[in-house]
């Protein structure tokens, strides 16, 4: 959801203003949108680390294969948790950027631009902190943002792999369920690698920036910068394709959902169809969880019986 947001909202105004050279809704967005790269940037760190402690906790439980289903709550509050702290790690954001206009020597037109400079109105305590942030802004990025998903991940798949070789040399364990856990660890290390390949460049702009910045020129950078926010829109692209391609169990869902809603516009036949399939198996639940027989009306009985 949070790779949709940044699709919908922060890569059309990047295009509109490499295009026009103007800033759509102004200083607004030059904050807005790196809080929130930056906060997609967090999401993503935080939820691999998540996956990664579930695939340990899964690895690790005495009775893996008979594991009960996480409670709806539980995976709400980890995701407020994920989405909060993403969020607030990413407020200094909003007080580092505003927008900035330059003209052209050549061409005399005005172009708009976002840099990274604090207001000098805020309170001095708060501009001491904005600026501490600027200045660790590159490792901050570089230690939390890549090392730290990717670290976490490796280390959780080894410690995983090391668990599950043992216990299968000790007991032998159901084929589908073997199946599942592969499928998912598949799936976090695939996310792993596509987040990592797609924070690398940003990473090493921003190293490089920081050393030769006096040396580079404002087209440079801007070239970079442009380069680090579309393989970020990248990662935000293909994330939810690959999600759905290796977790099998979501992309069934997903095409189910899909059907669903095709067959909804489809004529009365098959909703038809769809009720009596829907009755078949309401009747069939109804046959599975309950032993006591359906009620049904006595039959007629022939006159002149003794009963």
């Amino acid at each position: 959801f949070w790779d949709f947001l940044i699709l919908f909202f922060c890569l059309p105004v990047v295009i509109f203003n490499e295009i026009t050279k103007k800033r759509l809704l102004g200083d607004i967005s030059c904050r807005i949108v790196p809080f929130m790269e930056v906060s997609s940037l967090g999401v993503t760190t935080f939820s691999l680390c998540a996956l990664g402690i579930d695939r340990f906790h899964a690895a690790t439980s005495p009775q893996a294969s008979a594991r009960p289903i996480e409670q709806c709550q539980s995976i709400i509050a980890k995701l407020a948790v994920i989405w909060i702290g993403s969020m607030t790690l990413s407020v200094p954001e909003i007080l580092l950027w505003q927008l900035a206009q330059d003209t052209s020597p050549v061409s005399g037109v005005v172009t708009e631009y976002c840099t990274m400079k604090p207001s000098s109105n805020l309170p001095e305590s708060i501009y001491s902190l904005v600026l501490t942030y600027q200045n660790a802004r590159m490792w901050w990025y570089f230690g939390c943002y890549f090392c730290l998903p990717i670290l976490f991940t490796v280390s959780c798949q080894l410690v995983t792999r090391r668990i599950s070789g043992t216990e299968k040399k000790t007991e032998c364990r159901g084929t589908k369920h073997s199946q599942c856990e592969s499928h998912l660890n598949c799936t976090i290390i695939g996310l792993t690698i596509i987040y990592g390949l797609c924070t690398t460049p940003e990473n090493v702009c921003n190293i490089v920036v920081a050393y030769m910045s006096p040396e580079m020129s404002k087209q440079t950078l801007d070239l970079l910068n442009l380069i680090n926010q579309f393989f970020l829109f990248f990662k935000c692209s293909v994330t939810p394709v690959l999600l759905l391609c290796l977790c099998r169990p979501l992309g069934q869902a997903f095409m189910d959902c899909c059907c669903c809603c095709c067959e909804g516009c489809s004529p009365d036949t098959a909703s038809s169809e769809g009720s009596a399939d829907s009755k078949l198996k309401t009747e069939m639940s109804s046959s599975i969880f309950f032993d006591k027989p359906r009620e049904s009306p006595p039959p007629l009985l022939a006159l002149g019986t003794p009963c």
